[in-house]
Order: C-alpha cells, then structure tokens, then sequence
C-alpha cells in the first residue's frame, strides 16, 4: 500500500517538473512564431540529385 503513495508522489512531482517546464518555455517565446509553419508548404525544397560519378551507366 505504500508503494501507491510512493507512485503518485513521484507522479505529483514529474508534472510539476514538465508544467514548470511548459510554462519557462512559454515565457521564453518559443511558441510565438504563428505565421511561418502555415506558409512552410508554399515554398519549393530543393531536392539534390545524389549521382556517383564513378559507376558507369550498365542499361545496355
């Protein structure tokens, strides 16, 4: 029975610790940015084209 109350304490503190966590993070601005990840899509990315030089061309 004492195992349980050892649990929840434990439990108690790691969401203290993770609450404490969210709110240093939302103080430090972290969330702000709100324009940027809706617009991300709109732009093309740059695919590079990985060839190796050295291996020759075996369709024959």
């Amino acid at each position: 029975m004492e195992v349980i109350f050892v649990l929840i304490g434990v439990s108690l503190l790691l969401a203290g610790g993770f609450l404490w966590l969210f709110f240093k993070a939302m103080k430090s601005g972290q969330f702000d940015d709100q324009h940027t990840p809706a617009i991300r899509i709109l732009f093309e990315q740059k695919v590079k084209n990985k060839t190796n030089k050295k291996t020759p061309n075996k369709s024959k």
